[in-house]
């Protein structure tokens, strides 16, 4: 039994040629609706503190994120 990768490469191997730059296309316009990791907001709050969470009504009123 294959796994869905493996799968997925013997099927790109047997495409008809003038069916590659779709396939391409939809595979790539999948990924960038996926995005990347980390997500652009991750690690927004770093500051060195590790009282972040317990001071979120605090930071919020000092206008974080406007």
């Amino acid at each position: 039994m294959s796994t869905p990768r493996e799968e997925l490469a013997q099927l790109v191997e047997e495409l008809p040629e003038d069916m590659v730059p779709e396939v391409l296309a939809s595979a790539r316009a999948k990924l960038a609706l996926a995005g990347g990791w980390p997500p652009a907001w991750f690690g927004a709050a770093e500051s060195g503190e590790t009282d972040l969470s317990q001071r979120v009504d605090d930071i919020l009123a000092e206008g974080f994120g406007q």
